[in-house]
């Protein structure tokens, strides 16, 4: 009966971990990921070759390392996935914990790199940017409060969550970090919306959103200057959008060649924020699609996995997951095409980057984690409990 309905495999108490997660895992999620994680390597190969001669380092320094990168994330991606779901909660409330901190001392200690924004810590050899790694945590720690509040007697979850968004959300403004902080609210909207929740609180969300970027309009340059340049009727073709509008028209169905394509070396930015405008240009309408359809995939995939699961905290945990890590793809290529204003968001696992793919990486751990196939005992057992 708990077959037919939810499409379990039985676990075995005494089983290995390893035999356990390949039986009880999303592999068709799993190969998307590799396959965009291998795209983003061949885009990387032509995107990046140029900012290495830039900046006076070998050809492929930065493709070796995306490729050290990756290999973490990957290897996160897969440990994480092992977990149990009181596993992903804890972590996520250290993850959330950790980089709250660390954007509190962000003002303090951090840097912008020249970019106008106080967002990384510098670590020598490399940076990392926190509000990366809060995405997830944040996400976890919203639905273990949302389920909590579904309990009988249970705290008011959905109240504190809220207090949570709205001190994450004001720190992420002040860096500025008008990207990272729609995102948290989108996934927060998600798991509210899910949690079943009643609407007006979205509707006030809603609102001080509006209000937000009205403010943000007025008081901040920079991002007046990005709005008006995504409500000018003619695009500066001397503008990264301008230069990433006419790769994408240049490439066509199938694209101008491997290697012949020009945007790369134009673009400061086309091997992180840009790099679908690489794709495009170089390989067309067919390997554009081919990613979209690898993110299409890993979401329906999960969302498909997630309605079958009882458990208010793995349904509410991997549905926000799956949303963010859509969504910032979709944000990412929708910048690209001129749908949207500029976010200078990364695309995930393919797109350069280390802390924006290790923490795709931990995301997508947590995701499958939440998705995997687990014994839920017999429907009428539910129902039982219920009457």
């Amino acid at each position: 009966m708990t077959d037919m309905v939810h499409g379990t495999l039985p676990a075995r108490a005494g089983d290995p971990v390893l035999p356990r997660w390949w039986r009880t895992i999303d592999k068709w999620s799993m190969g998307a990921v590799m396959a965009l994680f291998c795209i983003g390597l061949l885009l990387g190969l032509a995107a990046s070759v140029p900012l290495a001669e830039r900046n006076d380092q070998p050809a492929f320094y930065y493709v070796t390392r995306q490729l050290a990168f990756g290999g973490l994330a990957i290897l996160a991606m897969v440990l994480v996935s092992m977990m149990e779901p009181r596993q992903i909660r804890r972590l996520g409330i250290v993850l959330f914990a950790v980089t709250l901190v660390s954007l509190f001392l962000l003002p303090f200690f951090g840097t912008n790199y020249g970019k106008g924004a106080v967002r990384w810590f510098s670590i020598g050899f490399g940076s990392v940017q926190p509000s990366e790694f809060l995405k997830p945590g944040f996400i976890i720690v919203s639905a273990w409060l949302m389920a909590a509040a579904q309990d009988l007697n249970g705290p008011p979850g959905r109240a504190w969550s809220f207090g949570l968004l709205l001190i994450v959300v004001a720190l992420l403004v002040l860096q500025p970090d008008f990207g990272q902080a729609s995102l948290v609210l989108f996934g927060w909207g998600v798991v509210y919306f899910i949690s079943g929740a009643p609407m007006r609180i979205l509707l006030v969300v809603g609102g001080l959103i509006v209000a937000g970027g009205v403010v943000a309009y007025g008081s901040s340059d920079h991002f007046a200057g990005r709005i008006n340049g995504y409500l000018a009727a003619e695009i500066d073709p001397r503008t990264q959008i301008g230069y990433a509008t006419t790769a994408i028209q240049n490439g066509g169905f199938f694209g101008v060649g491997v290697g012949e394509g020009q945007v790369k070396w134009q673009l400061p930015d086309a091997h992180t924020d840009f790099i679908i405008a690489v794709a495009a240009e170089e390989y067309g309408v067919v390997l554009v699609s081919i990613i979209l359809f690898l993110y299409a995939a890993i979401l329906m995939r999960s969302l498909m996995r997630l309605t079958r699961e009882r458990d208010p905290f793995i349904r509410l945990a991997g549905s926000g997951l799956a949303c963010i890590f859509a969504v910032q793809a979709m944000v990412n290529m929708g910048v690209a095409v001129r749908l949207l204003p500029t976010k200078g968001m990364t695309l995930p696992f393919v797109s350069y980057g280390g802390s924006s793919v290790v923490a795709a990486g931990i995301t997508l751990g947590m995701l499958f984690a939440m998705t995997r196939h687990r014994p839920q005992g017999q429907i009428s057992d539910f129902f039982r409990r219920r009457v």
